[in-house]
């Protein structure tokens, strides 16, 4: 005698701040039913949570049928990463919902596929967060550094390989990736892919799996230090 296990539909709200015009995604059991990109003539805090709720409001779907939530925990600015994660974790509060942390650098791996990935995040100062990905799977630890030092690497480890780039750090500096790596530098369409979406189907498979972690417990991805960090060493360093 079968036994027919029945799935109950799900609702993921994710929303992106690790760019500049981020983005809020809504996925359903059947993919993400609407996407949508921020306005980057705008900051962050002035945009949310009315971004969120517009989503909300042209799916018809209240902010109590939402079953999880999602987030982009960085690497990007400190202020935009800190307001996206409040924003939803305020939301996941309110509804008594859980929160799902999502790396920003797994998002654009996932969308960019299999294969040898570079995910660039804009760092601003003349530098990209970054991270390589081997068919899905982080090669190393995520850094922060100027582009002309991560494609020496790429180049000493290049072996006739080909490096498929993606993200707004790989959209900025296109140009002098293709002028240093020539043929074996291929990048994403778009480069810069909005990342709600991907942030919300990553976090379903969390869900699916059964984790429910509180809102309280997501953390933040800077990998750079904060310029308060940097300044307090060196207001330490000339006391001494």
């Amino acid at each position: 005698m079968s036994v027919a296990i029945i799935c109950q539909p799900m609702l993921i709200l994710s929303l992106d701040t690790t760019t500049r015009a981020g983005s809020c995604a809504l996925l359903g059991d059947g993919g993400v039913i609407r996407e949508h990109t921020g306005d980057d003539s705008r900051d962050q805090a002035e945009r949310l949570p009315r971004d969120v709720a517009t989503l909300l409001e042209r799916e018809a779907v209240s902010l109590q049928a939402i079953d999880g939530f999602a987030v982009a925990t960085g690497p990007g600015s400190f202020t935009s990463l800190r307001v996206g994660i409040a924003t939803m974790q305020g939301l996941a509060m309110a509804t008594g919902k859980s929160l799902i942390g999502v790396s920003a650098f797994d998002a654009l791996a996932s969308l960019a596929g299999g294969g040898r990935v570079a995910a660039w995040i804009d760092a601003w100062r003349g530098e990209v967060f970054a991270a390589v990905y081997e068919n899905g799977v982080a090669a190393g630890a995520s850094v922060v550094e100027k582009p002309d030092v991560l494609l020496d690497t790429l180049l000493e480890t290049t072996a006739g390989r080909t490096t498929l780039f993606t993200g707004d750090g790989a959209a900025l500096y296109e140009h002098r990736i293709r002028e240093r790596l020539g043929e074996h530098a291929r990048f994403t369409s778009p480069v810069a892919p909005p990342l709600a979406g991907a942030v919300a189907t990553l976090a379903a498979r969390v869900f699916r799996a059964g984790e429910r972690p509180l809102p309280h417990a997501i953390r933040p991805i800077y990998v750079r230090r904060s310029d308060a960090e940097l300044a307090a060493d060196r207001k330490d360093l000339r006391r001494v």
